[in-house]
């Protein structure tokens, strides 16, 4: 599996957003497999947990948006998820796809050359246990060094180091937090993962200096350039075939 990079080291990292969310149904196995396809450095995803705790990749708290049921995850069995389609509402062509299990993705990706960025989805949910179980199935599959934990539940992450001190953990943010490298190394964390409102702002060169930078979620072109010319170091994006082709036209 693929190592991280530091931030000293100049190369933009490409992570496929929910996977190859923009031409796949988001956060399913058909995405994540098409990211590796088109040459992405990483995939993003995210997990929640169900009724009976078993970790999930699905987005949303409820499954209505990406799936032909409706209510709340943690309201359903894992069984119950997966008589779900989840690749209709996409596409016709996708229809059948189911939500993946964390466990699922982690056996898939175990021998490919990919990082994985696992959001943990309890910033509106407090999904008991959720830390420690992510952190269990790392291990089952050895592939700490290739995993970052991120959320916007910064009392997750702190949890999370409490439990592994040596997994990497990223600090999300929608906004501009005056030095946040101080704020991120408080948490024990080793990276930011921002909106591009952060990004383009003029703190981002100071910023990049300190620690990580990647970025969420770069569709637009002239934006991907922005990142990519700017060396941070990484952007995640639902096109990730697009911005592996740029990046080369770039190099």
């Amino acid at each position: 599996m693929a190592k991280k990079i530091s931030g000293s080291q100049i190369e933009t990292l490409i992570f496929a957003h929910r996977g190859s969310s923009g031409t796949h149904p988001e956060n399913t196995m058909v995405s994540f497999q098409e990211a590796l396809h088109v040459g992405a450095n990483g995939i993003e995803l995210d997990v929640h947990l169900t009724k009976d705790g078993e970790v999930v990749v699905i987005h949303d708290e409820r499954v209505d948006r990406t799936t032909n049921g409706t209510g709340f995850v943690h309201e359903k069995t894992l069984k119950e998820l997966k008589q779900l389609d989840a690749g209709s509402w996409y596409s016709y062509h996708h229809k059948g796809e189911t939500i993946p299990t964390l466990n699922e993705v982690l056996e898939w990706i175990s021998n490919k050359n990919l990082l994985l960025n696992i959001e943990l989805k309890n910033d509106i949910i407090q999904y008991e246990g959720l830390e420690e179980k992510v952190i269990q199935l790392v291990h089952k599959y050895d592939v700490s060094e290739s995993v970052i934990i991120s959320s916007f539940n910064h009392y997750s992450l702190v949890k999370v180091k409490q439990l592994d001190k040596e997994i990497e953990t990223a600090v999300l943010i929608s906004d501009i937090l005056y030095q946040p490298w101080h704020y991120v190394k408080s948490l024990g964390a080793s990276a930011l993962h921002c909106s591009k409102s952060f990004a383009f702002s003029k703190m981002i060169t100071q910023a990049q200096q300190q620690i990580p930078i990647r970025v969420f979620t770069i569709n637009d072109e002239l934006e991907m350039k922005h990142i990519l010319l700017n060396c941070l170091s990484a952007l995640m994006t639902d096109f990730p075939s697009e911005a592996v082709q740029l990046k080369s036209i770039l190099k």
